[in-house]
């Protein structure tokens, strides 16, 4: 099922996390903080919405970790519900697709329900002074990734984030599938 998270909180500073990653290390926030912003994406592995970027995904976020960017993304689903989105198999599409940053395993599920994550893909994009500047779409792809020179709204937004400290103030909402909560 489809989900579409809030438009962004101009200035909401995100909660800490301590996540173990798929290359064996764990990660806190502040380990991945870049000099000039920090991007925090809640991703899966089986999603379409999520499928359709990934071809774009690593290289967008390769120029953001050059321009100062810190990234990691974090997978929250109940793997026993989706056996793909298991630590094992993002294991092995961090290392198929080569993942440039941290991705990350939130087995309890605490961290994306701090974070109010609400769907896969869902990005949340912070100034250098850790405040919320960007909560919006990674461009116009849906189930089906967007046709090739379309623009890319996260960049275009980091990008004015690491220059300028401000995001956009018109924002596209992401939209994909929600997370898969464990049942209680």
């Amino acid at each position: 099922m489809a989900a579409i998270p809030p438009v962004c909180d101009f200035g909401w500073k995100a909660p800490g996390f301590d996540l173990p990653a798929t290359d064996g290390r764990r990660y806190r926030y502040e380990d991945i903080r870049g000099p000039k912003g920090t991007l925090v994406m809640f991703i899966c592995n089986h999603c379409p919405y999520v499928q359709a970027i990934l071809p774009r995904l690593v290289p967008v976020t390769r120029t953001l970790l050059d321009m100062g960017i810190g990234v990691a993304a974090i997978s929250s689903n109940d793997p026993a519900a989706y056996p793909e989105d298991s630590f094992e198999h993002m294991q092995r599409v961090a290392q198929e697709r080569g993942f440039p940053f941290p991705y990350l395993y939130d087995e309890t599920q605490e961290v994306a329900r701090a974070w109010g994550a609400v769907c896969t893909p869902d990005f949340f994009g912070f100034n250098a002074q850790d405040e919320l500047q960007y909560r919006g779409r990674f461009d116009a792809s849906r189930k089906e990734a967007a046709p090739p020179g379309t623009p890319c709204d996260l960049l275009d937004a980091m990008r004015l984030i690491a220059q300028t400290g401000q995001g956009p103030r018109d924002q596209v909402a992401s939209i994909g599938c929600s997370i898969k909560w464990r049942s209680v």
